[in-house]
């Protein structure tokens, strides 16, 4: 197979990634530290048919996408983000699903001494299969050993390396004494493209009912400043409106105005006794409500006892036994 020159290789790519981003009207920004050609093959088998993953040299992806503005200028706010050891997943399917894939495809790797921890590694406490020569490497770390059976245990979990330090030549060697691999590499979804805006994975965890409690919240907070200060807006109005009628039937409670939503409370004034009758009134009805689910309650944990009952009849022992 005669492989082509450069500048035909670079004309095919140019040509790929313009029809990509016409095609696809959202795609990731991914990072690609740590990535090989094998597990990049896997990623790309497990998003077949979901999404289309483009490698490239930044300066190449930078010049395609500015030759596309013309056709959508909104693409421009990928630029900033095209820095460093990254890619584009294209796709026209649900965000959330293409995420979790790209997440689940990631492999376990030993440390290596110069790496940026990307989690907390923790040794747990263990017996190890090292001989005692080794007491002095551990020592050298501040790990609490003893020698136990002939090979070294350590006592206590230990913190041995933080998010974001730089792993040590002796953190690198000890991890792989005892084979722990703690780190694991994929591609990393640095943000999300979706028709023309951009934003952080984050953004897509966000349920319906996290923009209901928060739109709520919101809502909650202008009535409390209108109240406040006075000023009448659409959702403190009602609120004023239950104050003011609250006012009115003061006012009518002291004196001998009188109207049709008055007449109950004057009644209750002058006669305290049917509030007891109206809180006896309402017991039954309540009691009603809780009745079906104490009675479920019941059922259940009269359920659980009997198969309890029936495991202790039986003993574990057989029909031959």
């Amino acid at each position: 197979m005669v492989k082509e020159d450069r500048a035909t290789w670079k004309s095919s790519y140019f040509d790929k990634m313009t029809a990509l981003l016409d095609e696809y009207p959202k795609c990731f920004i991914v990072g690609a530290d740590n990535v090989g050609s094998r597990q990049m093959q896997k990623i790309r088998i497990a998003l077949r048919g979901h999404a289309i993953v483009l490698m490239g040299k930044n300066t190449m992806m930078r010049k395609a996408i500015r030759r596309h503005l013309e056709n959508n200028t909104s693409l421009e706010k990928l630029l900033p983000f095209i820095k460093g050891n990254v890619g584009l997943v294209f796709t026209k399917g649900d965000l959330s699903e293409v995420a979790r894939i790209v997440q689940e495809n990631k492999v376990a790797a030993p440390a290596k001494a110069g790496a940026i921890a990307n989690l907390d590694v923790t040794v747990p406490a263990q017996c190890t299969t090292l001989g005692p020569e080794k007491t002095s490497f551990f020592q050298a770390l501040s790990i609490q050993t003893k020698i136990s059976k002939v090979t070294i245990e350590i006592l206590n979990d230990v913190r041995l390396i933080k998010t974001g330090d730089k792993v040590g030549a002796s953190e690198a060697t000890l991890l792989n004494m005892l084979n722990i691999s703690p780190f694991t590499y994929g591609l990393q979804i640095e943000m999300v493209y979706d028709h023309g805006t951009i934003f952080e994975l984050s953004i897509l965890s966000i349920t319906d009912d996290d923009i209901r409690t928060r739109f709520l919240a919101c809502v909650s907070n202008v009535a409390s400043l209108s109240l406040a200060i006075g000023y009448p807006t659409l959702v403190s109005i009602p609120h004023s409106i239950i104050n003011g009628f609250k006012n009115l039937l003061a006012v009518a409670a002291v004196t001998e105005i009188d109207f049709k939503e008055a007449k109950t409370v004057k009644e209750f004034l002058k006669d305290p006794s049917k509030f007891a009758a109206a809180a006896a009134a309402a017991a039954p009805a309540a009691a009603a409500a809780a009745a079906p689910a104490a009675a479920k309650k019941a059922e259940a944990k009269k359920a659980e006892s009997e198969d309890e009952a029936s495991g202790e009849d039986d003993m574990g022992f057989g029909l031959f036994d």
